[in-house]
């Protein structure tokens, strides 16, 4: 089984311009068109049996609507996460009703919401999913749209996650994307912190992989692509050529998950 951890989709009317800008911003590839249903389609054709959906609200305004649709694609191969913007006066009760529609998290990006992920508006965003049991995904380190300013870095992962010890952190790109070695260095208590692999495939060296999946162990890797933006193969078969078990290899792709997610595919 393959749950692919980390993929993005978009609303139908919207999907081409977003994926237009996207790839024109980070001159890259883009492996479906965007939207939803051609999403649902690659990933049966390529043998994934879920994708965990990763919405972003940029602007304050968006988080109700995004997430209705998130929910409303909560089905069939698709397992969805909310969003909130740290900005928004509705903060509270809309991770209160990410909860009760029965998303599975909450996705942050400090580089697209435009705030460092250890400010004051993030942090009451950790403290209280910590409190409803939300695990909170955050993109970490190098993105092209901020490609100056890093808002999110290994160091304020592991202050964050000392802080609320009872949110669940997942480090998206293996905990700091072109970072890594600042991840091995910081984050030395990885008990509520989890890291995907999404599109460190091509970008991450395979004893650096090693370095890191000795540093914190089997448990706590997820299998994750960052689709359209990576083939969910590359990262496939960048985990499959690792010198390590198979049972090892289970978790990363899909054990991991369901131990944090006890209910998700029920």
């Amino acid at each position: 089984m393959y749950i692919d951890f980390h993929i993005h989709a978009y609303a139908d009317e919207i999907a081409d311009r977003a994926v237009q800008k996207l790839k024109d911003t980070a001159n890259c590839e883009a492996y479906t068109n965007g939207r939803i249903d051609d999403t649902r389609q690659k990933l049966k054709e390529w043998g994934i049996d879920y994708g965990v959906l990763l919405p972003v609200a940029t602007k304050p305004t968006q988080q109700t609507t995004i997430n209705n649709w998130a929910i409303a694609q909560n089905h069939g191969n698709i397992i969805s996460f909310g969003t909130v913007h740290p900005d928004s006066d509705e903060l509270y009760s809309e991770l209160e009703r990410i909860s009760s529609l029965g998303l599975h998290g909450v996705k942050l990006h400090p580089d697209y919401q435009g705030h460092f992920m250890f400010e004051p508006c993030m942090q009451r965003i950790y403290k209280k999913c910590g409190e409803l049991g939300l695990p909170v995904i955050l993109h970490m380190g190098y993105d092209p749209i901020s490609s100056m300013t890093f808002h999110a870095m290994p160091a304020d992962l592991a202050e964050m996650a000392k802080k609320y010890p009872n949110c669940t952190f997942i480090g998206a790109h293996m905990g700091g994307m072109a970072n890594w070695e600042s991840v091995l260095y910081y984050i030395r208590d990885a008990r509520n912190i989890y890291f995907d692999t999404a599109y460190c495939a091509e970008y991450m060296s395979d004893e650096m992989f090693m370095e890191m999946f000795r540093a914190y162990g089997e448990d706590r890797i997820l299998f994750g692509s960052d689709l359209p933006w990576s083939d969910p193969h590359d990262e496939i078969g960048m985990i499959d050529r690792m010198p390590i078990s198979d049972s090892a290899k289970d978790k990363i792709f899909y054990k991991n998950v369901l131990r944090v997610y006890q209910d998700v595919l029920k």
